[in-house]
């Protein structure tokens, strides 16, 4: 009796840790009308809260195409100066409420997933923010290694507005190193 009393214990909190990687801020709404078809191809990182998978990388990008279960294949690419090395991380994603609402969940590392949730997204897809579960992720995102001071400033205004501590930022150096 004790034993399925505890193992019923850690199924429950199995569940409930795992629920929580796939949360979202509450104040933050993920983009309706979502086309991900649009979404899909390369994006450079402009900006990051800085996190341990990203510690020292730069050149960093993210290239989405479709999976054939409906998922999204996630390609994340990154140089680490200090090795002369290119790091590589595949992933995959599906949506959480629906395919045209921008939240889904993410994963790198067999059944564990994180939130990834687009709160901003131009109409023409070249500029997005993007969070985790908490507001200790947030990403800058756009179609080009650079993007233009008006339209960074717009877009870290609106994130600092919403409470993400942009003064903790890492600025993404998109210059090419050798292959």
């Amino acid at each position: 009796m004790m034993n399925k009393i505890l193992l019923l214990l850690i199924a429950l909190t199995t569940t409930l840790t795992l629920t929580a990687c796939t949360g979202k801020p509450d104040d933050i709404n993920p983009v309706k009308n979502f086309q991900a078809e649009k979404y899909l191809g390369t994006w450079y990182e402009i900006a990051r809260l800085d996190n341990r998978f990203e510690k020292g990388l730069t050149q960093v990008s993210a290239t989405y195409s479709l999976r054939d279960d409906g998922g999204i294949s996630v390609l994340n690419r990154g140089y680490l100066r200090k090795n002369n090395e290119w790091k590589e991380s595949l992933g995959k994603a599906y949506f959480v409420e629906d395919k045209n609402t921008a939240y889904l969940k993410v994963s790198f590392f067999g059944p564990f997933y994180g939130s990834y949730v687009v709160f901003d997204l131009d109409e023409n897809y070249q500029y997005s923010l993007v969070t985790g579960g908490d507001k200790s992720y947030f990403w800058l995102l756009a179609r080009t290694p650079t993007i233009s001071g008006d339209v960074k400033a717009r877009l870290l205004e609106k994130a600092t507005a919403l409470g993400f501590d942009t003064t903790k930022l890492v600025f993404v150096e998109q210059t090419e190193a050798t292959q």
